[in-house]
């Protein structure tokens, strides 16, 4: 399963001097994600993904927002950097369920 949206880069409350940054997926893209993926998940639900922003693609996890409902990614500084993306801007994400 490949889903492709735009999302709005926030940081984590608990770890802002941190800079943990993050994407939500769409409710319905986490919903679908969520049913694909019944059964036993890794730690804290996590879920395998590719991701692809811009030019850079990485493997990495998705985690449930039990707050929102939905899943979020974290973006690594390293993504950030090379795509010259902050908090608050808007990127093209493609997230590759693996």
């Amino acid at each position: 399963m490949i889903v492709e949206f735009d999302a709005e880069l926030w940081l984590w409350d608990a770890r802002k001097l941190d800079s943990w940054t993050f994407v939500s997926l769409p409710a319905d893209v986490s919903q679908e994600i969520r049913e694909l993926t019944d059964g036993p998940r890794r730690g804290f639900g996590a879920v395998r993904v590719q991701v692809t922003i811009g030019l850079s693609t990485w493997a990495t996890s998705i985690f449930p927002d039990s707050k929102s409902g939905c899943y979020v990614l974290p973006v690594k500084k390293a993504v950030r950097r090379a795509e010259e993306l902050h908090p608050g801007e808007v990127a093209h994400v493609s997230v590759e369920v693996r």
